[in-house]
């Protein structure tokens, strides 16, 4: 991906970044991620009007299961779409910046959604029909008309993505962020949750993070190894919440290294590759 460093907008948000309005898994196995997403309190709500796709909602978190484009079974973390003030402007102001664009094969009657490409082969969606009117009122119809809105039983919202990157990119992955979407470094000093490594980045919005993981010393890695590694949950009481979390039959990692604590705890990881990450995160 070429970027070009010399043209960045030094406005704190240049894209009016609000937030997060989908992340997207892709897996052949849809019913099975579909029930871990249960687990973990989504519920089921919408399915795509001409594609195997399906929408999963828990309060404000949108995830959705795409089969659609998958090619394993083994599911990943393929697309995130940002919420921004003029989805246009925003793409456009990328593709000056070097990104690459991504073009999808619309079909009839569904919404064409601004997207450049991102870590490994995902997406990086821009939207900003998210209020009164959603992308999902065109393209999804919903499993129960005149559904109540998706209560947030377990008061999750979405504090951000690990990315695991190769050697020596956190510079390459921190320009990237910072010069198209207005991302900034915090100090090395800002912790989240129970997993102190790497690079964290902190959205313009101050909403979303994305911590950015090198390999550990001496482990050889390449390039074609990056990738969204997981979801990170917000949550106001950890403990509490996890609780909750087991009494639905989730487990938690609990080991030497790594224990359950009020900053943060880690789901087991199911499917070879899904887990969810809880960190404190205030109202």
């Amino acid at each position: 991906m070429s970027l070009n460093r010399e043209s960045l907008d030094e406005s704190p948000n240049p894209i009016g970044m609000m937030g997060v309005e989908f992340i997207e898994y892709t897996t052949t196995k849809p019913q099975a991620l579909g029930q871990i997403l249960e687990l973990m309190g989504f519920q089921p709500v919408a399915r795509h009007r001409s594609r195997e796709v399906m929408l999963y909602r828990q309060g404000d978190i949108n995830l959705i299961v795409n089969a659609h484009e998958a090619v394993a079974e083994q599911p990943r973390i393929a697309a995130i779409a940002f919420r921004v003030r003029d989805a246009a402007s925003a793409y456009q102001r990328a593709l000056d910046l070097g990104a690459w664009a991504v073009h999808t094969q619309v079909q009839v009657m569904e919404l064409n959604i601004p997207a450049v490409h991102g870590v490994g082969n995902s997406r990086i969606y821009f939207v900003d029909r998210h209020k009164e009117f959603s992308i999902y009122d065109v393209d999804f119809v919903p499993i129960t008309p005149n559904r109540a809105p998706t209560p947030n039983v377990l008061g999750l919202s979405i504090f951000g993505l690990v990315q695991y990157i190769g050697n020596d990119r956190t510079e390459d992955w921190t320009a990237f962020y910072s010069a198209l979407f207005g991302f900034h470094p915090l100090p090395d000093h800002v912790r989240f949750g129970i997993l102190p490594k790497g690079h964290i980045l902190q959205s313009p919005c101050g909403l979303f993070h994305i911590q950015l993981i090198e390999p550990e010393p001496g482990v050889l890695d390449v390039n074609e190894n990056e990738h969204f590694h997981r979801l990170g949950l917000g949550c106001q009481q950890v403990l509490q919440t996890v609780q909750a979390l087991q009494q639905r039959g989730v487990e938690f990692v609990d080991s030497d290294h790594l224990h359950t604590a009020e900053r943060g705890a880690l789901t087991r990881t199911w499917m070879h590759s899904v887990s969810f990450e809880l960190v404190h995160q205030d109202a």
